[in-house]
């Protein structure tokens, strides 16, 4: 029971980290008020296309140093990096500044953390779970949109964006370090505890994989190119959706889908995570694949309010999935001990798609003035990817001693 409690505690503390490091998700308010400042668009965007750049890049380094070392000094690191960034964006007072302090330092610490709560949180439980664990842990850092960009917007319209910034940095400091301090790997000899009625799936790694076999299996380049064709479609519509909603109807009015998307995306998290726990990683990617090409496909048609309300919904769904199975498909395919650095090599389709995205949606309002074609070409990335869901197999035992060899 105690051992349970500690599980508990530690999937609860990256649930929360999460819900601090997401800070990304508040820049779209951070640009806004640098915009009305005086900044350009281009001086105002550059900050959080870093912080991107360098959350997937330190992802890669950190996923390789939390498995040689363990999670707590990498997660203390990154934390207090995301905290210390925010408070020297306080006394940003030129874009380089703030590219340098929030992209890169900020940026960097996200990565850092990030890399570190699913695989701690995995080990401490069946591995059964590890789909809900992965979901869990990925809503904290989905969820922090729907309360840090309110709140930014508040702090900004009381303090002014200085003080906003000093005071996330600190508060970030305050609640996500001491719960970083509580993360670790259970001992040796800990073995959790087998639910009743368990039966273990065929086909799953037998041997722990390190990321140069990993990538030597078909598998991998299966995984990495569904990763960034789903995710490109994803981000397209999340980093869209209101110009889409103001572009396809007469509402003025649509920061309220901003919300939507994020609340399913965190809860499309949780459920894919669960349900990849009972049919397979696989399967709910082709489910999510199907539903949101879909989507993709009928999104020109969404001109009301509600029809809207349902894209994002779905579009949120569809994206959440994919932060929720590809990393307990990681550790099904390659194992735990290595997880960090597997799936932090994994994780650069999310970084490409990060370029795609944006990129389709900006080349198709430029030639013609809406998001049809944009959806269209969305949608035949999603088909790709279906196709690949259907031919792609777990990586089985004697596939890792081939790969091992």
């Amino acid at each position: 029971m105690k051992k349970m409690n500690k599980a508990a505690g530690i999937l609860a503390a990256g649930f929360f980290i999460n819900m601090c490091i997401g800070i990304l998700y508040a820049w779209s308010v951070f640009k806004q008020s640098l915009v009305e400042q005086g900044w350009s668009n281009a001086d105002a965007s550059m900050p959080y296309t870093v912080a991107t750049i360098c959350f997937a890049l330190s992802l890669l380094v950190a996923g390789n140093l939390q498995d040689r070392m363990g999670p707590r000094k990498v997660l203390i690191l990154g934390t207090v990096m995301v905290g210390l960034g925010m408070i020297v964006s306080s006394f940003a007072d030129s874009p380089m500044t703030l590219l340098l302090s929030f992209g890169v330092v900020t940026g960097c610490g996200i990565g850092f953390g990030y890399a570190c709560l699913a695989p701690a949180a995995m080990k401490w439980f069946h591995p059964s779970k590890k789909g809900l664990v992965n979901g869990l842990i990925a809503a904290g850092f989905g969820l922090a949109a729907v309360y840090l960009a309110p709140l930014t917007s508040m702090l900004i319209n009381t303090y002014g964006i200085q003080t906003s910034f000093l005071i996330l940095g600190v508060g970030i400091l305050v609640i996500a370090v001491p719960l970083a301090l509580t993360i670790n790997n259970p001992p040796a000899d800990y073995t959790p505890e087998t639910p009743a009625g368990y039966v273990a799936k065929s086909g799953a790694a037998n041997a722990d994989m390190g990321w140069r076999e990993m990538m030597k299996t078909p598998q991998f380049y299966s995984l990495w190119l569904m990763y960034a064709l789903a995710s490109s479609a994803g981000l397209m519509i999340i980093g869209n959706i209101t110009s889409i909603a103001i572009n396809q109807s007469d509402l003025t009015q649509v920061a309220f889908l901003v919300v939507v998307l994020a609340i399913f995306n965190s809860g499309g998290r949780v459920a894919a995570g669960i349900l990849s726990d009972k049919i397979g990683g696989i399967k709910t990617l082709m489910i999510a694949f199907i539903m949101q090409g879909i989507n993709m496909m009928m999104f020109a048609t969404y001109q009301t309010e509600f029809t809207l309300m349902v894209g994002a919904a779905v579009a949120g769904v569809g994206y959440g999935t994919l932060l929720a199975v590809f990393p307990s498909i990681t550790a099904d395919y390659y194992g735990l001990k290595n997880y960090g650095g597997n799936y932090g090599v994994l994780y650069t389709a999310w970084g490409v798609s990060g370029f795609i995205g944006p990129v389709v949606a900006a080349t198709a309002v430029d030639m013609t003035g809406n998001y049809v074609m944009a959806y269209t070409i969305c949608a035949a990335m999603l088909a790709v990817a279906v196709v690949l869901s259907f031919v792609t197999k777990p990586v089985g035992a004697i596939a890792a001693k081939k790969a091992t060899a």
